[in-house]
């Protein structure tokens, strides 16, 4: 399956990767120390910082978009750093309403507030305004990124117990891989240290620095003690992002749709000489960084000096390979990347400013949270643009794919953004009434033109009704399905539909704001 920026770069495994919530493991005693090399009082003192992370949430409904699902709860682990501040996984606060935090060993519970969140990456920080919580505690310090074979010790509260729990284990390996809350391809480090539903958010230390947050694992059968810890390189990327302005502004993201070139005829057309090898451009992403610099049918042949190979990856540090990405995602927006090229058979070189963040690549944007959906109502007819929440509504994680409509699955496997089409504008369901008779049934119908204008965004929709002087209303989707409603009759309508449907407005806020 083709991703993000790099196409056929990467492909995503067959298997279930789960994120580590809810409500063990070897409790943090003497013989934990010895395992660990650390002393009593260091044992201790990280084990004071370790916290148990309750979060109530209400996530949206994104298929009626404007409500709720409902109050749930889920519990996670995190760990106190320098500024009074802990660290946790987003996905164990996203949609939050209300946190709670409480130390190990202590049966009190301190109210906490979300104060930065990173979706992309995973990470969330959390702050505690009862001083009282922090007193005692020794922060624990980021450290760097690990090596393969560095002994780790994971901390948190996963399921089966109450009390703080440590396993131990090494590093596996160190590459790219999806990251399951936000779908975005990040630097990751597997273990093999057992990783239990609950240590979402805790620490995974080398002796007494932390190299990771735990943060998924790899259910299926065959596999054991397989998981995955967000790197410290990673975590001191959002903490420095922050320390701008306040504001997480995200991982860089290039704009390039790239394929491998392992084959040698391959390299040959494209003008590489015997020894070159990179990566060849299928696509330049409308608004993108490299837009208007690098072209179709380019080659990157380097990195900010590092050599890019016939697979698609760079030398990361010695003997290791990775995603090329990863050169640029070690940048914070505002920074410059230098390319290399070959271009018919010409090397250039260009500074790129990185200005945009992952994302802007695709066409159905990955999981959105903390913020209502789009939506627009007229006539009863509910449009809404595509997102991944929408098709995950469809089930579980076992089952959503199987489940969404295979046109809507399509788009968000396939679709790729361009100068006129920026978003797949869904007509989600019809709200029943005379208005809109013969059409009650009629559900998840990618909408294509409305008045004869074509359909590139929501603001095209609404723009095509709003300056619609004529006797009817005239919607067409991907399948030439046709509704056409009685303009005056649906206008007149439309207040009434609203009150039945006990809607507040016609409109989601961030469109009634514009």
């Amino acid at each position: 399956m083709p991703v993000a920026c790099m196409g056929m770069l990467r492909a995503v495994a067959a298997v279930t990767i789960v994120l580590l919530l809810l409500p063990v493991s070897a409790c943090l005693s003497g013989n934990a120390c010895a395992a660990t090399g650390l002393s009593l009082d260091k044992a201790q003192s990280i084990k004071d910082a370790v916290v148990k992370v309750y979060s109530t949430y209400n996530p949206a409904n994104f298929h009626e978009p404007w409500q709720m699902q409902g109050q749930q709860s889920m519990q996670g682990s995190g760990f106190i750093i320098e500024g009074n501040r802990i660290l946790t996984n987003a996905h164990v606060v996203a949609w939050q309403t209300f946190v709670q935090v409480r130390k190990s060993g202590q049966a009190r519970k301190y109210t906490a507030r979300v104060e930065h969140v990173a979706h992309e990456t995973d990470l969330a920080l959390l702050r505690v305004e009862d001083e009282d919580f922090f007193k005692g505690i020794v922060p624990l310090r980021i450290g760097s990124l690990p090596e393969i074979r560095d002994e780790v010790g994971v901390y948190g509260f996963p399921a089966g117990g109450d009390r703080l729990g440590i396993t131990q284990g090494v590093v596996s390996r160190i590459e790219h891989i999806v990251y399951n809350h936000s779908g975005a391809y990040l630097l990751a480090c597997q273990i093999d240290a057992s990783i239990n539903i609950g240590n979402s958010g805790g620490p995974v230390l080398k002796g007494d620095e932390v190299v990771g947050v735990a943060f998924q694992g790899m259910l299926k059968r065959g596999f054991e003690n397989v998981g995955y810890i967000i790197p410290a390189s990673i975590v001191k990327h959002f903490l420095q992002d922050i320390e701008k302005d306040g504001v997480f502004h995200g991982t860089p993201e290039l704009g390039l749709k790239m394929q491998k070139m392992e084959n040698p005829a391959l390299l040959q057309r494209f003008g590489l000489k015997p020894g070159e090898t990179g990566a060849l451009v299928n696509k330049v992403f409308p608004d993108s960084p490299a837009e208007g610099l690098i072209f179709q049918d380019d080659v990157v042949v380097a990195l900010d000096g590092y050599a890019v190979e016939e697979d698609g990856t760079v030398e990361f540090r010695r003997g290791e390979r990775t995603f090329l990405g990863y050169i640029w995602q070690q940048k914070h927006i505002g920074d410059t990347v230098n390319v290399d090229i070959v271009r018919n058979g010409e090397r250039k070189h260009f500074t790129i400013l990185l200005t945009k963040a992952i994302g802007m690549e695709r066409l159905v944007p990955n999981m959105q949270y903390d913020h209502m959906p789009t939506y627009y109502i007229y006539g009863g007819l509910v449009f809404t643009p595509l997102v991944l929440n929408y098709l995950k509504e469809y089930g579980d994680e076992d089952n959503w794919r199987i489940n969404s409509p295979v046109e809507l699955l399509n788009y968000y496997e396939n679709g790729e953004p361009s100068e006129k089409l920026k978003q797949v504008v869904i007509l989600a369901k019809v709200l029943a009434d005379d208005v809109n008779i013969g059409y009650h049934t009629y559900l998840d119908g990618v909408i294509v033109s409305v008045n004869g204008v074509n359909v590139g965004n929501l603001n095209d929709v609404i723009a095509a009704i709003e300056n619609n002087k004529g006797a009817f209303h005239v919607f067409e989707d991907s399948k030439g399905h046709r509704l056409i409603l009685d303009r005056e009759q649906a206008s007149r309508r439309g207040p009434d539909i609203l009150r039945r449907y006990k809607i507040l407005s016609d409109r989601s806020s961030d469109l009634s704001d514009k």
